[in-house]
């Protein structure tokens, strides 16, 4: 009995050391499909961050504040703050993978989901930021999707893995591309 499970033992070793480590799995969004999943979308500049533990102790989050540009849809204040799992509290660090990563003073377009009565959640996860960069003149402005590699991404149709198909666009490009998806059939007219 004990040589049996022995191998048994060994051979689902074997297995899982076989499998892709694919920690989070979520279905693919477009532009179209975050814009209207999304109740506020701003573009704005990332104030500051800050990791706590959550209200029980069992978790650790991220408080994002940003400082809103402008409200593509839905309303926000000056500020928004977006609440994301992981972070790290003194030596203690949680990590979730394919979520949106942020940092201090940098510009983005954000498609946001209410979490609570005062905070944010980002829509779809790391597909739902885009990272603004502006060249050294300031005449070429491009709004860059997060990087989702570390989530394995679903066709939402066939629920068969995919890769996404989000792309770098100009700013003002993506911000029509968003005002565009929100006069669809079904959607409010936003400002």
């Amino acid at each position: 009995m004990t040589l049996r499970f022995a191998l048994s033992a060994l051979l689902t070793a074997t297995l899982l050391l076989g499998l892709p480590a694919a920690a989070t799995t979520m279905l693919r969004m477009d532009l179209t499909s975050l814009a209207q999943a999304a109740d506020t979308v701003v573009h704005g500049t990332v104030r500051r961050m800050e990791s706590r533990w959550s209200g029980d102790h069992r978790r650790i989050v991220t408080d994002v504040e940003l400082e809103v540009t402008e409200t593509l849809k839905g309303q926000a204040s000056s500020t928004v703050l977006i609440i994301q799992p992981g972070g790290r509290v003194g030596d203690i660090g949680q990590i979730v993978h394919g979520l949106a990563s942020f940092s201090p003073g940098e510009e983005v377009v954000v498609f946001l989901e209410r979490h609570g009565s005062n905070a944010f959640q980002v829509t779809g996860m790391a597909q739902g930021k885009y990272q603004v960069r502006r060249s050294e003149d300031s005449r070429s402005v491009l709004a860059v999707p997060e990087n989702t590699s570390d989530a394995l991404l679903l066709d939402p149709t066939t629920r068969q893995p995919t890769s996404s198909q989000q792309q770098t666009l100009t700013l003002d490009a993506l911000k029509a591309a968003i005002r565009t998806a929100l006069q669809q059939p079904g959607q409010e007219k936003q400002q």
